[in-house]
C-alpha cells in the first residue's frame, strides 16, 4: 500500500515524464549497451547470408538449432569454430498444435515436462558433437514454454541442462533494465515481420543503445526460408551496428549474459 507520500511523489514523477534509470551494467571499452543477433531454427539461408555477413563485419551471432540437415552440419561446425554460438532450439521444434499444421506426436501438448527435458538433453549431444563445447543456452520454440499443458521453465532450471532460456517477448523497460540481474530462464528478444525494412530494425538497436541495457534481435530466414527478414533490412543493420561499433557491442548472447554477470 503506498503512503500518501509515497503516492504524491509518484504522481509528481508522472506529471513531469520521469522515466526508469538507465541500466547500470558496464559494457566492453565504454560501449553504451550490448546488442545480439539471434538466429532460429538451422535455416539454411542463415548460413548462406547471416554468417558471411556478420563474418565481413567481424561481429558473431547466436544460432539457434532444431531439426538441423545433415548436409549443412560441416557448415554449422565451420560457424562454431569461427565464433558463432549455438544453442539448443529442441530436436523437433514442438509447439501448440494451434501454431502451424505438424505432426501430432510433435506438437507440445504430446510432450511431458520430462520427454521435454529428455530432448533438450539429447540436443545438447548434438551441439556438442557439433562445437565441442559441453553447455549451451537455449531458445524456446515458438516462443512456448509448455509441454503437456505445464510450463517447464522451473524443471529446467532444476535440472541444470541450459545455461540460459531466450524467449520472444520484450518491453520498453527490458531495454533498460540491468543485465546482470535477468532472470536467465527468461531472457527477452524482439522478432520482426517480414514487412520489416532496416529503418524498422535499426530503431530496435538505437533503442537499445539509449536504455544501457541488451538488446536482443530474434531472425528466422535472412533472404529466403520462412518468416525472413529481407537481405536489404538484414544488411542495412548490420553495417549501422559495424558504424556504431563504438556505441554497441555486437556478441554473442552467452558472452554478453556472462560479462553482465562478471560485471555489475
Amino acid at each position: 500500500m503506498k503512503t500518501p507520500i509515497a503516492a504524491a511523489a509518484l504522481a509528481f514523477a508522472l506529471l513531469c515524464g520521469a522515466s526508469p534509470a538507465l541500466a547500470t551494467t558496464k559494457w566492453p571499452n565504454g560501449a553504451k549497451a550490448a546488442v545480439v543477433l539471434t538466429y532460429d531454427d538451422a535455416l539454411t539461408s542463415q548460413l548462406d547470408h547471416a554468417v558471411p555477413l556478420l563474418n565481413q563485419a567481424g561481429f558473431k551471432g547466436t544460432f539457434f538449432l532444431s531439426s538441423v540437415k545433415q548436409p549443412d552440419l560441416p557448415r554449422w561446425r565451420a560457424a562454431a569454430a569461427e565464433g558463432h554460438e549455438l544453442g539448443n532450439h529442441t530436436i523437433f521444434h514442438p509447439c501448440s498444435a494451434a501454431s502451424f499444421p505438424a505432426d501430432p506426436r510433435y506438437t507440445s501438448e504430446a510432450y511431458t515436462t520430462a520427454s521435454m527435458l529428455k530432448e533438450i538433453e539429447q540436443q545438447n549431444v548434438l551441439l556438442t558433437a557439433i562445437d565441442g563445447k559441453p553447455r549451451h543456452g537455449m531458445a524456446t520454440p515458438c516462443g512456448q514454454s509448455v509441454a503437456g499443458g505445464i510450463d517447464y521453465l522451473e524443471a529446467l532450471r532444476k535440472a541444470d541442462l541450459v545455461t540460459y532460456v531466450r524467449g520472444v517477448d520484450v518491453t520498453p523497460d527490458d531495454l533498460r533494465a540491468d543485465a546482470s540481474k535477468l532472470d536467465l530462464m527468461h531472457v527477452p528478444a524482439r522478432g520482426f515481420p517480414e514487412s520489416a525494412t532496416g529503418r524498422d530494425l535499426i530503431a530496435f538497436a538505437e533503442q537499445g543503445r539509449d536504455g544501457g541495457g541488451l538488446a536482443v534481435f530474434l531472425f528466422h530466414g535472412v533472404a529466403g526460408d520462412y518468416l525472413q527478414v529481407s537481405g536489404d533490412a538484414h544488411r542495412a543493420l548490420v553495417e549501422w551496428l559495424a558504424a556504431h561499433r563504438k556505441e554497441v557491442w555486437v556478441t554473442t548472447l552467452q558472452q554478453a549474459l556472462d560479462w553482465a554477470k562478471a560485471h555489475p
